[in-house]
């Protein structure tokens, strides 16, 4: 359940609008904060000008994960960071398979929540890195309807561009959370124990969404 509800936060957050004017990127690329903005702003775009969007159509959503949300995440990374120590058992094609299930959860979540979006506003909070830093953590504020919810970024910098790895929802990293999931998984089923968990978890979300 809590994952549940901290993944719902997430795709929120996503999708919520970015409150001010967004950061000037450096000569070099968009920094960190700019990557956010940019993030938000181009999914909140999309799910404004597609109803199929707004009414949870998993194709459509899956196409706009791929397309816009893809892109400013380090996926690989993720991945094997909530995998942990496991990760480097893992066959390649062990790998390429849970990041694969892996993505197919997003989609899953961006399906469920995409009708939970409205008026909520994204408060940037001033960044706090040195100069030549290469891992930040961009400090967000989610105003809804009064209330205000933690939710900080995560991002690593990689061949020049700046990419989420992480995200923080009221003071919880989720992919530090599923860490602990998948090792309880890996310890009692190894990892094609995991992989096939994850399979069963996304059908069984696929056929929730035809319903």
């Amino acid at each position: 359940m809590l994952l549940k509800f901290l993944r719902s936060l997430f795709v929120v957050a996503l999708l919520a609008p970015a409150a001010g004017a967004a950061p000037t990127p450096a000569a070099s690329g968009p920094g960190p904060e700019q990557v956010v903005h940019e993030l938000t702003d181009s999914v909140m775009n999309a799910v404004r000008s597609d109803p199929a969007l707004r009414s949870g159509n998993t194709a459509k959503i899956a196409q706009m994960v791929e397309t816009k949300v893809l892109p400013f995440l380090d996926f690989r990374q993720m991945t094997a960071s909530a995998v942990g120590r496991f990760w480097r058992q893992a066959t390649p094609q062990q790998q390429q398979q849970l990041q694969d299930q892996f993505k197919l959860l997003l989609i899953h979540t961006y399906s469920g929540a995409v009708s939970r979006i409205h008026d909520q506003k994204i408060r940037f909070l001033p960044l706090r890195a040195d100069p030549g830093a290469t891992n930040v953590v961009v400090r967000t504020r989610i105003i809804d309807q009064g209330d205000v919810i933690q939710l900080d970024y995560r991002l690593l910098r990689t061949d020049g561009a700046w990419k989420i790895s992480d995200v923080n929802v009221m003071g919880i990293w989720l992919v530090d959370n599923y860490r602990g999931v998948f090792a309880q998984e890996i310890g009692s089923k190894g990892i094609d124990g995991l992989i096939k968990t994850l399979e069963q978890r996304n059908q069984a979300l696929a056929a929730a969404d035809k319903r």
